[in-house]
């Protein structure tokens, strides 16, 4: 009786290791590909206007910049899938030449924030 028990135990233990390592590798494929830059292309905007800025407001670039100088954020604005990404400190940094203007942004996306590793102007 004993001898059953000991090896119903063993393998009760062999299953369950055995099912608990394709979810964690497959978290660890998941947490990789959150950590990969992506490039994603939009406008530079400021966090009060987002997708759109305001008539009467001047062009782009001037109320991007406007609104930043009152302690607006500069943010990426993805106009063709509707969603506005704030930028990292070095984002910030890096956005003021491009205010108002399309770009391809390259970062770690995180939710809605990218950890900005490059700006360029896009064609």
């Amino acid at each position: 009786m004993r001898s059953i028990l000991l090896r119903l135990t063993l393998i009760l233990l062999v299953l369950g290791a055995a099912s608990v390592v394709p979810f964690s590798s497959a978290a660890q494929n998941s947490n990789k590909s959150a950590t990969q830059e992506r490039t994603i292309a939009g406008f530079i905007s400021d966090n009060h206007c987002g997708l759109k800025h305001m008539k009467g407001m001047g062009d782009d670039k001037s109320c991007t910049l406007m609104c930043v100088d009152r302690g607006g954020k500069f943010v990426l604005a993805d106009r063709d899938h509707k969603r506005v990404y704030q930028l990292d400190k070095t984002g910030q940094e890096k956005a003021r030449e491009f205010a108002g203007q399309k770009v391809k942004i390259t970062g770690r996306v995180t939710g809605r924030t990218i950890r900005v590793t490059n700006i360029e102007a896009a064609a």
